[in-house]
């Protein structure tokens, strides 16, 4: 049990409906109920009874929400009375997603900078994969994500701070290796592992991968591409910066033609919470300070 399961039990006994008591903490319904269902487990008892067309608090629930707003009118007190002081670690922490490398060299700054603008932030870590790096953040499981960015989404502010060279990944043995710089037309008759992905946008900006690559070819993590090649013999794209994250004497990371990989941090367009606005402010700063960074 935490804070948060308090917040949300008590906006659900003030909303009675998961939908608009989701939309006030810019998380999306299932998630919000699963919390809920998380949060009477640990209890032991039923808070809410919900059918096709209602919710209401039962006598249990009644009298568990009256004691939470008393715990949340508590911690409130005190950190008026002492604002240095955290309360409650989730009381201070921001759920940021990070996707492989994330922001790379530009960490340090990026959380220099963030914690200047709200200095009593804790991070919590969240790891990333190709098929959640957006969706984790749309269902309110991250507060923000370090992401790759590739088109606009409903919904979703992306502040780019980074732009990194693409390159192809493939077999040290392989002729392709030896090669210093490699066009479309080279790679067309070769074989390419499969990354996984929410809505095709990685494709998208990949091109030049076929349509038809086996499913058993398949990554989810971006550190996990280079093993895959050198242990397939087949290719696939990343960013320059993985020659750097993630060597392996078995392959080659060999710069081909084609946009360059944008990486940004990513919120809730309607989240207006300090912390989030904290970090889009210090990825505006880190942006104007990273030499040509993709806007």
């Amino acid at each position: 049990m935490d804070l948060r399961a308090l917040e949300y039990a008590v906006t659900l006994a003030d909303e009675l409906h998961f939908g608009r008591a989701a939309r006030r903490h810019f998380i999306s319904e299932q998630p919000f109920g699963r919390r809920i269902r998380e949060l009477e487990a640990t209890l032991g008892v039923r808070l809410f009874e919900r059918t096709s067309r209602q919710v209401s608090l039962t006598d249990a629930g009644a009298d568990v929400v009256a004691r939470a707003r008393r715990i949340l009118a508590d911690v409130e007190t005190i950190s008026r009375l002492d604002p240095t002081r955290r309360p409650c670690r989730d009381a201070g922490t921001l759920r940021l997603g990070v996707l492989g490398f994330g922001a790379g060299a530009l960490w340090p700054a990026l959380r220099e900078k963030l914690l200047r603008h709200a200095p009593d932030t804790e991070i919590e870590f969240v790891e990333l994969d190709f098929s959640n790096q957006h969706s984790l953040l749309r269902d309110g499981e991250v507060d923000a994500a370090i992401v790759q960015y590739f088109e606009p989404q409903p919904g979703t502010q992306f502040d780019v701070i980074d732009s990194v060279p693409r390159v192809v990944v493939v077999p040290a043995r392989s002729r392709l290796a030896k090669r210093r710089h490699l066009a479309a037309a080279d790679l067309r008759s070769q074989d390419w592992l499969r990354v996984s992905n929410e809505h095709g946008t990685i494709a998208k900006w990949a091109g030049i991968i076929p349509p038809d690559v086996p499913d058993e070819f398949v990554v989810n993590r971006p550190e996990a591409i280079p093993t895959a090649v050198a242990m397939t013999g087949r290719i696939s794209l990343h960013a320059a910066t993985a020659r750097d994250y993630y060597g392996n004497p078995d392959v080659a990371f060999v710069p081909v033609d084609g946009p360059p990989l944008q990486i940004a941090v990513a919120s809730q367009t309607n989240d207006r919470r300090v912390r989030t606005r904290a970090l889009r402010q210090a990825a505006r700063e880190v942006a104007a300070d990273t030499p040509n960074p993709a806007m």
